[in-house]
């Protein structure tokens, strides 16, 4: 799979089924020795019209995701992965 095939795929959490963002949003790790993709960065989203600034960007490392599908990347974070309470307090 090349990174061209990731990009524009929405991130979806399997344990709460909440949208985390897309692929093109994000940033990824990569291990310089190996070249194998560490984690996947995805940016800190701001809340309605423009509140919560102060969030950090969400680490969703490799071994999370689950399944790579046509449409979307399922993940699996629970809440006790540090940073996801932070990011989506619902």
């Amino acid at each position: 799979m090349r990174l061209s095939d990731l990009v524009g795929k929405e991130i979806v959490n399997i344990t709460s089924g909440a949208r985390l963002g897309t692929v093109g949003d994000s940033d990824l790790v990569i291990d310089e020795f190996t070249g194998e993709i560490d984690a996947i960065i995805l940016p800190a989203r701001n809340g309605v019209v423009g509140f919560w600034t102060d969030r950090q960007p969400l680490l969703i490392p490799w071994d999370s995701i689950v399944k790579i599908g046509a449409e979307v990347v399922i993940v699996e974070l629970d809440d006790t992965y540090p940073g996801y309470t932070r990011r989506f307090p619902f």
